[in-house]
Order: structure tokens, then C-alpha cells, then sequence
């Protein structure tokens, strides 16, 4: 298992690619069309995280069937409980409210970043790196969305750069949560947590970034190349770590 600080070291990883796409978005102005390619990228990537390394090593350690399954399910209903939760926070429509889910939804989005990462940890050090660098590349087009959509509902530079740094927060929260309700504890349950966290991610990419890039422009046939693309490109990565 990997020493706490060094988890901490890899959950922010993920913010700052966050972080980095907001800067970007700062700088250039966002068309629709971009916004969805953008996230047809991060939704590729994520749905990678899951197919190509969650889930195989959570069925591969030997736990049984039954138990990796329910704790996808679980996971998956986890992640549509906090929608519901943000949705009840955000309120009536309206700019602000809409603000409120941009915001809530990005942060969710990173606790679960973090919550794989120190889940991923106490399986082994190098799950957890390309985990990592997986979110990575994820959240950079996740950041630059976040932050195109906070300014296309009137929220001024300085509040983005601080909403858009405050992302921190929530990916080291899920990895402190990850690291220690995991440490010490059994091989089947370290395995089920790589599950439940897979249904975390899998209901996020589908539900949450294929649904915001579809409302921001009409498909088209690069977008759905660029999908894939997002897919393979931690295809590759995750063939340069061996576990």
C-alpha cells in the first residue's frame, strides 16, 4: 500500500489537469461544438478507466462474481444519489442555479477521481499511477467545460479561478476516504471497492458527460471518432504501466 502522502501527491494530479483546462477556457472562447468534442474525449477516457483497468482487476483477484457485480450496481446508484442531492441543492432555474450544477457536478465528479485513486492504492502503487494519469487526461477537457460553461452563465474571472482551484478539495477528500476506509483491510474487499468505483465513473461518463456534450451540439462523426479516440489514448498509456 502506498504511503498517505504520496496518494495525496497523486489525487491532486487530477485537479490540476482540471485546473489546467479552466485556465485554457480562460483564454479561449469556446463554441459549442468544441465543448462537446472536448467532453466526447473526457467521456472516452473515463469509460477506458473503467473497461480497461477497474474492472478487470477487480475481476481477476479471485473475489467472487456475485459480489464485484453488486458492487457496481452500488456504485452506479451511489454517484445517482449525489446527482439527486445536487439537484436538490441547486434549486429553482435560473443562472445561479445553473452556476450551483456546473459547479456540484465538476466536484462530484473529482471526489470520485479521488476516491479511485486511493481506493486504487491500496490494491497496488502502480494501479493507482495510471489512474491517475488517466484522470488526467480526462479532466483537462472536464475542466475546460466547467469553467466555458461558468462563463456562458455570467460568472465573473475571479470567482471561476477560485471555484475552478477549490476542485482540489474535493479530489483530496475522496482519496483521504479511499486510502483509509480501505487500509488494512481484506483482498475481496479492496476488489469490490475497484467495482464500486467503476460504477461511480461509468454512470458519470454516460449520464453526465455524454448528455452535457450531446445538449451543447448535434453529433457528428468526429465527435463520436473523437470518443474512441479518448478511449484509446489511455489504452495506450495503460500499456506502458505493468501491474
Amino acid at each position: 500500500m502506498a504511503d498517505f502522502p504520496f496518494v495525496l501527491l497523486l489525487a491532486a494530479l487530477p485537479a490540476l489537469g482540471n485546473f489546467a483546462g479552466g485556465v485554457i477556457a480562460e483564454f479561449v472562447d469556446a463554441s459549442a461544438r468544441m465543448l462537446s468534442r472536448a467532453l466526447h474525449i473526457a467521456a472516452g477516457v473515463v469509460t477506458a478507466v473503467v473497461a480497461v483497468e477497474l474492472m478487470p482487476q477487480a475481476l481477476a483477484g479471485g473475489a467472487p462474481a456475485w459480489a464485484i457485480a453488486l458492487a457496481l450496481l452500488v456504485g452506479g446508484g451511489f454517484y445517482m444519489l449525489l446527482e439527486w442531492v445536487v439537484d436538490r441543492l441547486a434549486g429553482a432555474d435560473g443562472a445561479t442555479a445553473g452556476a450551483t450544477m456546473v459547479y456540484a457536478a465538476a466536484g462530484v465528479d473529482l471526489f470520485g477521481d479521488g476516491l479511485m485513486i486511493g481506493v486504487g492504492s491500496a490494491v497496488s502503487l502502480s494501479l493507482a499511477l495510471v489512474l491517475a494519469a488517466g484522470q488526467v487526461l480526462a479532466d483537462i477537457p472536464e475542466g475546460f467545460a466547467a469553467i466555458a460553461n461558468l462563463k456562458s452563465k455570467g460568472v465573473g474571472r475571479f470567482w471561476r479561478v477560485m471555484l475552478s482551484a477549490s476542485f482540489f478539495a474535493f479530489c483530496l477528500l475522496g482519496a483521504t476516504i479511499g486510502y483509509w476506509l480501505l487500509r488494512g483491510q481484506s483482498e475481496a474487499l479492496r476488489l469490490a471497492a475497484l467495482a464500486f468505483t467503476g460504477g461511480v465513473l461509468q454512470i458519470a461518463a454516460v449520464e453526465d458527460l455524454m448528455t452535457e456534450a450531446h445538449e451543447a451540439a448535434e453529433d457528428t462523426r468526429w465527435s463520436s471518432m473523437l470518443f474512441i479516440g479518448g478511449f484509446a489514448l489511455f489504452t495506450v498509456l495503460a500499456s506502458y504501466f505493468d501491474h
